[in-house]
């Protein structure tokens, strides 16, 4: 049977399938619109794949795509999957990536600083790439400019597009080793400095202490529980009085850095602190003096301690600090035990496995510690070393 000509191709009009060979058709449909079809073996099944229609896709261009899917299907490969994988932009796979991630996150937040991070830094360049064709040369484009200027979200970055790519891997979207993978040469090396947070010397706590109980408002008492539990802002500002049972405050699992339940000692000064804010709202312990839209209470914002500071006049200081000023006087002054100290913080201790087999939270230990902690903290205990150990 000849092949078909640009010439034949504009003649025919009667519906039905009219080859050119190698199983490549032109299709006249029952009102006139002419496509093309390929009809191939794929898997030891006879497929169609649709090449588009005839207006715009001519006799020379179908023949050279039938001939590149053909070369697919003799392959091993599915065609129908190869042009889906080369139309998944980058954008797109970012996009379900993301909601795949939602239910593993703590919050909306987190959320909302992932895909921040791509929108601002990897979309400009990359956003309706296809993914499949995306190489290590581009991933640098995307790194390099913030390598350096900042590091921290630069290697937040990085490991966002891993990330991505080992999705896409896996999806059977990127058929290539992932291309942040051998960067670590192209990329300059970075020295970063740890960053302490600056906090308050444990000596000069009780002075601070006195000072702070002269304060008004709901963000003084919030910072009292905080130094008394040793807790973060976060875990504070969102206690709710139904976490607070029988002189134990536990925190759920979403409001708690590590993704678990932690259980809080609650020592005479810490329930004084929850006596003098109760009646404040029904739900939170701490709330906000602004409401929502609709009238309902929120969560105070981390920034009413910088505000409480200045105040003060404790700029040199913050809040994250006073965990810190925590930790030395355990070390210093107390000398408690490091697993009963790192456990009152919530830090895991140990590797994986011994991590497994620690399943003791030391309460009663860190009962002990905060009670002599808080004995401190208001000047209770004097200038007095502490001891503190089972």
């Amino acid at each position: 049977m000849p092949k078909l000509t640009v010439r034949k191709i504009d003649s025919l009009t009667e519906p039905g399938m009219f080859s050119d060979g190698d199983g490549l058709y032109l299709r006249i449909g029952p009102t006139g619109g002419k496509s093309w079809i390929l009809r191939t073996v794929v898997f030891g099944r006879r497929r169609d794949f649709g090449l588009g229609a005839a207006s715009l896709v001519s006799l020379a261009e179908a023949r050279e795509a039938a001939r590149a899917l053909r070369k697919m299907a003799r392959a091993g490969e599915d065609p129908d999957t190869v042009r889906k994988r080369e139309h998944l932009t980058f954008e797109a796979a970012t996009l379900r990536v993301h909601k795949s991630l939602m239910p593993t996150w703590r919050n909306a937040r987190t959320a909302q600083i992932w895909l921040g991070s791509m929108e601002r830094f990897a979309f400009p360049t990359l956003a309706k790439r296809p993914i499949a064709t995306i190489g290590p040369a581009d991933i640098h484009k995307v790194l390099e400019p913030i390598w350096t200027e900042k590091h921290d979200t630069a290697t937040r970055v990085k490991q966002r597009l891993a990330t991505i790519f080992d999705w896409a891997k896996g999806a059977g979207h990127f058929p290539h080793e992932n291309p942040v993978n051998g960067l670590k040469k192209a990329l300059p090396m970075v020295r970063v400095e740890a960053e302490h947070m600056a906090a308050l010397p444990w000596q000069d706590l009780p002075a601070f202490m006195a000072e702070l109980a002269d304060r008004e408002g709901t963000s003084a008492r919030a910072l009292e529980f905080i130094i008394f539990t040793a807790s973060r802002s976060g875990e504070v500002r969102g206690a709710r009085w139904a976490e607070i049972e029988d002189g134990v405050w536990t925190v759920p699992a979403e409001r708690m850095k590590s993704g678990k339940p932690h259980r809080v000692p609650l020592t005479d000064e810490a329930l004084a602190v929850l006596e003098a804010v109760k009646g404040l709202d029904a739900d939170l312990i701490f709330p906000s003096v602004s409401k929502t839209k609709l009238g309902e209470s929120r969560p105070m914002s981390d920034m009413v301690f910088k505000a409480l500071m200045d105040r003060m006049k404790r700029t040199s200081m913050t809040t994250h600090g006073f965990r810190s000023t925590f930790r030395d006087w355990c070390s210093e002054s107390a000398h408690a035990d490091r697993e009963v100290a790192e456990a009152a913080l919530s830090h895991a201790l140990g590797n994986r496995v011994e991590r497994a087999y620690a399943r003791s939270d030391l309460f009663e230990r860190r009962r002990h510690l905060m009670e002599a902690w808080a004995q401190y903290a208001t000047g209770k205990a004097g200038k007095v070393v502490q001891l503190v150990r089972a």
